[in-house]
């Protein structure tokens, strides 16, 4: 099962995936879990999460996967395991956004933000589950073993 998660080939496409989605998702975890960028950090994300309604675990779950995820994609340890748990929160961000629409609100012109970044991640994700980390991964090291 273990080598079924590990294995990847050397393909560079998915080292720039793996590496994009990193840089990209890190910083919302931080926010989320740190209060970096002007984020709430843990006990206030937490607490704001469980109030609209998200079950405790399920918050934590987000945590690991945006704060914890992006760190294992950076180094390609685990990458469909982080993929994954990207891809469902970000599958689960795309519902509260879906009122506004698709497209983000870069003018300011609506009261919040559609759903468009929400599904590059989703499809960026699932490219990386099904593919692997690929060159320069430490999935790509050790499966080799």
């Amino acid at each position: 099962m273990i080598q079924k998660i590990l294995k990847t080939d050397a393909d560079i496409t998915s080292l720039i995936l793996r590496v994009t989605l990193a840089v990209v998702m890190f910083p919302h975890g931080a926010q989320k879990v740190l209060g970096w960028y002007g984020g709430y950090g843990f006990s206030g994300t937490y607490a704001y999460l469980t109030g609209a309604g998200f079950p405790g675990f399920l918050v934590i779950l987000l945590f690991i996967a945006e704060f914890l995820g992006p760190i294992g994609l950076l180094s390609g340890l685990l990458t469909r395991v982080a993929a994954a748990g990207i891809g469902v929160a970000m599958t689960v961000a795309i519902l509260p956004h879906a009122e506004y629409g698709f497209f983000m609100n870069w003018a300011g012109s609506q009261k919040g933000e559609g759903f468009e970044f929400h599904l590059l991640m989703v499809a960026i994700s699932l490219a990386l589950v099904i593919k692997g980390g690929g060159k320069l991964s430490l999935d790509g090291a050790i499966s080799k073993k």
